[in-house]
């Protein structure tokens, strides 16, 4: 993957978890500058967000911080191997009390 194939690749994953996260009652979105900033009602954060230089996408939560490489045709955890959007869920439902409604 290219460097536009991959900005063009986040952007899609940036956007598809706002939508998500719109559609929940207690997580508010703020996209600004490539960093998706996900706070939950309690007022604590979850951060996604773009790391060029290692084609990353990368996720602070209360739980820790992931690293999601484009691997086998998804964003999966260069750790656990975990898929993006299920391990995002897992975050959002154990820190937000939410279920984040990915389409």
């Amino acid at each position: 993957m290219n460097e536009s194939e991959f900005h063009r690749a986040v952007d899609e994953v940036l956007a598809r978890v706002e939508r998500a996260s719109e559609a929940t009652e207690g997580i508010d979105a703020d996209l600004e500058a490539g960093i998706l900033t996900l706070e939950c009602s309690d007022g604590s954060r979850i951060i996604v967000n773009r790391q060029t230089p290692n084609r990353e996408i990368w996720v602070a939560a209360r739980s820790g911080g992931f690293h999601f490489a484009w691997k086998d045709g998804a964003w999966r955890d260069t750790r656990s191997g975990t898929e993006l959007f299920a391990r995002l869920g897992e975050i959002a439902r154990s820190q937000a009390g939410e279920d984040l409604p990915f389409d």
